[in-house]
């Protein structure tokens, strides 16, 4: 289902539901974050939902909290983003401890070429959400290193305006240059 006009990177409150016909291969992205063989088989089987709520907080500061769900509303993970451009630790129940840092910006400030296109008008006017995540490398246990960096959006895809996040993954199991991701997601009325 399309985006309403009224969900914006200035308001990303709503459900999301993963659209695997249009997003790339997660797979080779999870493998290429260190993920085992087996919870990638078991991702590869889930629909994600992305359950988001987009506020401001008395400083002006902007907060997107995340719970990826799975069938039936049961809650997979759960993110909290501060658009403030600070680096902070956060552990994550799949990777470990993270590094992530997230803001607001105009596409035309990206630098790599495959984050900065394809963006809707109202993308472009009121800038992506722009993240970088990283793995601890000491706390592997194997000194694999990734580093993400993501930027969240909305593209018109096959006719549809639709909730789009770009990832370019560099990563110690692929020497050949960063690994590009798109994931697209459906709007979805209901409330997961």
């Amino acid at each position: 289902m399309a985006v309403p006009l009224s969900v914006t990177t200035k308001n990303l409150s709503g459900s999301f539901a993963t659209n695997k016909q249009f997003s790339g291969n997660s797979d080779e992205l999870l493998r290429l974050q260190g993920l085992s063989w087996a919870k990638r088989s078991i991702a590869k089987m889930l629909n994600i939902i992305l359950s988001m709520k987009h506020r401001t907080d008395d400083d002006g500061v902007e907060h997107v909290d995340m719970e990826q769900k799975v069938a039936g509303g049961i809650t997979a993970a759960s993110d909290h983003f501060i658009l403030d451009w600070q680096e902070r630790t956060v552990t994550d129940s799949s990777f470990g401890p993270l590094t992530v840092k997230t803001r607001r910006i105009s596409p035309e400030l990206i630098e790599n070429e495959f984050l900065k296109a394809g963006w809707s008008e109202d993308t472009v006017v009121d800038g992506v959400i722009h993240n970088i995540v990283s793995n601890d490398p000491k706390n592997s246990g194997d000194g694999y290193t990734w580093e993400s960096e993501q930027v969240w959006g909305f593209q018109v895809v096959d006719g549809e305006r639709r909730y789009v996040r770009l990832v370019s993954l560099t990563s110690s199991g692929k020497t050949d240059g960063p690994f590009h991701f798109r994931g697209v997601y459906d709007y979805s009325e209901n409330k997961h």
